[in-house]
């Protein structure tokens, strides 16, 4: 990640090798007041480096956390089209994604396949897992350079496509993902955001859309790998997840799976290959109750190591972008 960042924070940064810039704060109890006199300051390190970890909050409840998101971002948006349920705590504020503690979340970038996305995402450590669970970070834009050169080209060439099957027994219910259950509402929407759907006799909903791999950053331009080819990929479940899923929904009505732009399917060489990339290029450090994550949501990929005990991580989907402002030429 870049060395540049702001002259306000920088004696106090930690930059060491294998986690994201560390920020030591002295909040004095009030982390609102803290962040808003630095807020300046705070989004200048992540421009420069693409995340910062500040510790020394004392974030405890979703109420404190939530007016440190406000303070920090331009505008928070609501989670739509979401993989998996999130608890709502107030306007803009989730928790982290439901997923099983005991299984990897590998790399990804927020809503990377909607036609609007967050450019920052903000976290919030509430209460720190007893062991695991660290919120890994890594470059798009060296994960774009270093997966293999024909293989990134292809997807930069031809974009992806993401399938998805709405149920009420697994992942996000059509209300959940689509903030109603009205079917005329929902296909409203799908033709807005460039979203083929189609409902199922058994009355479950399926979609399907096309989007770009790699997108060009809003501010910076440069090329970054921005996409959930491998998370949402059959072959990054747990091998007797995806032969259960299989056995119950058949392979075309998985919760959510990805193919190459034409419509091939993505072999399973394919990716362990990026996943490989992305866990050369991750960086993390443990968590700590009280802490703050500002991640550039374009730039840095975000994942979720396995964890044991409880751990409550709120998040907040800042500074919406449209896909239309990151267009990148095809190769």
């Amino acid at each position: 990640m870049s060395s540049s960042s702001s002259p306000t924070l920088l004696p106090d940064l930690d930059p060491a090798p294998g986690r994201p810039p560390l920020l030591h704060a002295d909040a004095g109890g009030d982390p609102a007041g803290w962040v808003a006199g630095h807020r300046a300051a705070l989004r200048a390190v992540v421009a420069g480096h693409g995340a910062v970890l500040v510790r020394g909050l004392g974030l405890s409840d979703p109420a404190s956390a939530g007016a440190v998101f406000r303070r920090l971002a331009d505008r928070l948006m609501p989670d739509r089209e979401p993989f998996a349920p999130r608890r709502r705590y107030a306007d803009g504020v989730y928790s982290s994604t439901k997923w099983p503690a005991n299984q990897q979340m590998c790399q990804h970038h927020e809503l990377s396949y909607a036609l609007e996305f967050p450019g920052l995402l903000l976290f919030a450590c509430l209460e720190a897992p007893a062991s695991g669970g660290a919120t890994g970070l890594a470059d798009a834009a060296a994960v774009l350079d270093a997966l293999p050169a024909a293989l990134a080209a292809r997807f930069e060439r031809e974009g992806w496509l993401l399938t998805r099957t709405y149920n009420d027994e697994i992942g996000a219910s059509v209300a959940e993902a689509f903030g109603t259950d009205d079917r005329d509402a929902v296909e409203r929407y799908c033709r807005t955001h460039a979203i083929d759907c189609a409902w199922q006799p058994d009355g479950s909903l399926r979609t399907r859309q096309h989007r770009g791999a790699v997108v060009r950053h809003p501010a910076s331009g440069r090329r970054c790998w921005f996409n959930q080819i491998a998370f949402l990929n059959e072959w990054t479940m747990e091998p007797e997840v995806r032969e259960y899923l299989l056995d119950v929904f058949g392979p075309d009505g998985l919760p959510f799976n990805t193919r190459f732009g034409n419509g091939d399917p993505i072999g399973e060489d394919v990716v362990r290959a990026i996943n490989e990339v992305y866990e050369a290029h991750t960086v993390r450090e443990p968590w700590r109750s009280g802490d703050l994550l500002l991640v550039d949501n374009v730039r840095t990929a975000h994942g979720r190591e396995p964890f044991d005990g409880p751990r409550e991580v709120l998040a907040a989907l800042g500074d919406p972008v449209r896909l239309s402002e990151c267009w990148v030429r095809a190769a």
